[in-house]
């Protein structure tokens, strides 16, 4: 079945409402997610959960979930685990145990404050499965069914298409940030401290599985919008909070970001402060969607060509390059010509273990209304040899074939 003309509207604008959602920010409205929660607890068949716990972020509720299936002891763990990330630094051990323990402390103080006592006692077994897993999927048969494969494919193209590329992509820089205070060493050794690290690595991960992701399930939402009500409940969450975790007894909501900084192609980016914040301090960095440590991008104003040369990590490296300026880093560098002819100048920049960055620097000969020529520098891939090649591989044609009457 393919949608008329109305409800092809209607969906779009739900895709709207539900890119909204997706991108919200600011205090959840804490009375809505919570007669949400007990909604979908009672569209699953189950009693409400006794208590519902508030985290100030999805990484304070990790921790939470933790605590409350008992997955793995987190007194030690976490120590354990940032020995393992820098045995050669025990300033940087000591400051990622700091970190995680502080989080596993205010997830502890929340739970007694709320009357919950840590442990799988008082949260009873997930209970994902009957409120999130299995409605959805049998109203996505539902819908299958009625509409067919074709209606079915149209329906995701107008709603959660155009949001799911960059709300999983959000999702998993989510998920590994948490994993990496709260678990962050990656255990490659076969001693009892790098054991230590594989495991609370791994029960971080199981606690992730527990999650609902809330308004960052908005593309599935957006293609159920209007479909029935059996998902009423869940909707009503991610409209109001963050992710949660739905155990028998004890459901635990995050609150939404305060901050969300993303790029014209929906990537976390920020130059001068977390990408994402959330009210208690958990915070992205990043770049272009390249993700970077805290202060990083705060000592991009100061860099040099040799600071750049110098940085190990080749992911930091195109960072730094971008920033500073190819044009000018090959003008502070020293950078020698590889080719010149008349349709430009062929650079490389050679970065050790990395590919090299070939450009083209070309001239263009309409003038300005000042009668200067504006330089162009032309990214091309690291195997051009001359400049020819480089500025017809731009236009997709052979360097033979390239015979521009104007080059602008």
């Amino acid at each position: 079945m393919v949608a008329g003309e109305p409800e092809t509207a209607r969906l779009v604008a739900a895709a709207g409402h539900w890119r909204t959602v997706a991108a919200a920010t600011g205090p959840a409205a804490r009375r809505a997610a919570e007669d949400g929660v007990r909604l979908a607890y009672r569209a699953a068949g189950l009693a409400a959960p006794e208590h519902i716990v508030w985290a100030g972020s999805p990484l304070e509720a990790t921790a939470m979930a933790l605590l409350l299936t008992g997955r793995h002891d987190l007194t030690t763990a976490a120590a354990d685990a940032a020995t393992s990330a820098s045995a050669a630094s025990s300033a940087a051990a000591d400051a990622a145990a700091d970190r995680a323990g502080t989080v596993v402390a205010r997830a502890r103080h929340a739970l007694e404050a709320a009357g919950v006592v840590p442990g799988p006692q008082a949260a009873g077994p997930c209970v994902r499965e009957a409120v999130r897993t299995r409605p959805w999927e049998e109203e996505r048969q539902r819908l299958l069914a009625f509409l067919g494969p074709g209606g079915w494919a149209e329906r995701w193209a107008l709603t959660g298409a155009g949001l799911w590329q960059s709300t999983a992509a959000l999702t998993l820089r989510i998920r590994d940030g948490i994993t990496d205070v709260l678990a962050p060493g990656t255990g490659t050794g076969t001693d009892p401290v790098s054991g230590a690290a594989r495991g609370l690595r791994s029960a971080v991960r199981q606690a992730l599985l527990d999650s609902v992701a809330g308004q960052h399930d908005a593309p599935w939402l957006a293609a159920f919008d209007g479909a029935g009500h059996r998902l009423d409940g869940l909707a009503a969450v991610a409209r109001a909070a963050g992710w949660w975790w739905p155990y028998e007894r004890v459901a635990v909501l995050a609150e939404r970001p305060v901050e969300l900084h993303r790029d014209e192609a929906g990537r976390l980016d920020r130059a001068d402060g977390p990408a994402l914040a959330f009210p208690d301090g958990f915070a992205l960095h990043a770049w272009r969607g390249m993700p970077v440590p805290a202060g990083f991008l705060d000592d991009l104003a100061g860099i040099t060509p040799e600071r750049i040369r110098t940085e190990d990590n080749a992911e930091l490296r195109r960072v730094m390059l971008e920033h500073y300026g190819y044009d000018r880093y090959l003008a502070d560098s020293g950078a020698r010509p590889l080719h010149r002819d008349e349709t430009g100048v062929l650079w490389r920049i050679d970065l050790g273990d990395d590919e090299p960055v070939v450009m083209v620097e070309v001239v263009n000969s309409t003038p300005e209304p000042d009668g200067t020529s504006r330089v162009y520098w032309l990214r091309v891939p690291p195997a051009t040899r001359t400049a020819r090649e480089g500025v017809a591989w731009t236009f997709g044609v052979d360097p033979d074939s390239y015979r521009p009457e104007r080059e602008t």
